[in-house]
């Protein structure tokens, strides 16, 4: 989640200490002059700590080589996932990246050694292109606004489309890789189990809406859809995740800490909900050619997607996630030295956003009883 603050930043010592420790792991045996460039932080979130940089080197031909590569460190003090883990995540992205329409970055090399720069890590290759704001929302600012109506549609068709291709993967052994060796009941299940043992960890922590995400809890589990559906789950699939080339097209998928397993409606849900979050929910107006959610979703199954039924249900899902995230959140924005009443608006909207899906989601089912 592309929230800025005064987060830790790298130790400076990690620049000298990839020098020594890169070259033989990323240049041809036998090369000289071996450089790391100055590093450069994007506007990245809070679930890892993430830095560009070029390695450069000169090979046996006498040729400068050069990568433009992206290090991504498992964070410690910041984390706001429950169980971090940056080597399984880019382990996702090489399994996933194989298939047609699922653009993934090249993983370049994977660490798990926690005693190289204190934390587990992996480099990429950095991919051109840009990438929609979170903060500022993309719906108000940024470079989406300077694009036309049809390109803006364009966009968001190609989004949907690498959507629509990630749920299609039905690889066996792919599935198994994400499902884990957690087998029991439905992947549906699996998913909701998780987030009740997540939501029952921060339930003490909570910062906004304590009574608001225990009612919602009792409607998922209480009125969950009843499906074995399975295929993967990007678990936080939006455009914001999503590096664009200048045609428009996806050039790379990114951030894959919660991928899994279950229906796909668990990714649409979160799609659905998470452009209300930046929008609606903001007060802002939907820019001409950017779809509301009914479009959205006709839209996600003209392109061959697949639904199990009742989409209220996960975007109620989708908003208790993003409640228990963006409530980690704001205890670490204060922590970090951003004012209280800026860092609880996050979790109030998403609160707020909860209360709304669970009206609907309770509307919804008592009309179809």
């Amino acid at each position: 989640m592309g929230y800025t603050a005064t987060r830790g930043q790298l130790a400076g010592d990690v620049r000298a200490i990839l020098e020594q420790w890169l070259p033989d792991r990323l240049a041809a045996t036998a090369h000289t002059d071996f450089e790391i460039s100055e590093f450069s932080a994007p506007d990245a979130g809070y679930s890892g700590k993430t830095v560009f940089f070029t390695a450069t080197w000169t090979d046996t031909a006498g040729v400068r080589v050069g990568r433009d590569l992206v290090l991504r460190l498992q964070a410690a003090d910041h984390q706001l996932f429950t169980e971090p883990d940056a080597v399984r995540q880019a382990e996702v992205m090489r399994v996933l990246g194989r298939h047609p329409g699922v653009p993934t970055p090249n993983i370049v090399l994977t660490e798990r050694d926690s005693t190289v720069l204190g934390a587990p890590f992996y480099l990429m290759e950095r991919v051109e292109g840009r990438t929609p704001s979170d903060v500022p929302s993309w719906h108000k600012r940024g470079w989406t606004t300077e694009l036309t109506a049809d390109q803006r549609k364009t966009m968001c068709d190609n989004a949907l489309r690498a959507l629509v291709a990630l749920h299609r993967i039905d690889d066996a052994e792919d599935l198994a890789f994400l499902r884990g060796s957690d087998t029991h009941g439905t992947p549906l299940e699996r998913y909701v189990d998780n987030v009740r043992r997540w939501y029952e960890q921060r339930r003490d922590d909570l910062v906004v809406g304590a009574e608001e995400l225990a009612s919602a809890m009792t409607e998922l589990l209480e009125h969950a859809p009843h499906t074995d559906a399975e295929t993967v789950v990007w678990g936080d699939a939006r455009v914001g995740n999503m590096s664009f080339a200048e045609d428009l097209s996806v050039s790379a998928l990114y951030d894959w800490e919660t991928a899994s397993t279950g229906p796909a409606d668990i990714d649409l849900g979160w799609w659905l909900m998470f452009e209300r979050y930046l929008c609606e929910a903001l007060g802002f107006t939907r820019m001409p050619g950017v779809p509301d959610d009914a479009e959205t979703v006709r839209r996600y199954l003209s392109l061959g997607g697949r639904l199990v039924g009742d989409i209220s249900y996960f975007q109620l899902l989708a908003a208790v996630v993003l409640a228990l995230i963006t409530n980690r959140l704001a205890l670490l924005l204060v922590r970090d030295g951003l004012d209280e009443t800026t860092a609880r608006s996050y979790p109030a909207t998403a609160v707020a956003l909860v209360e709304r899906y669970r009206t609907d989601h309770i509307q919804q089912r008592r009309s179809q009883s």
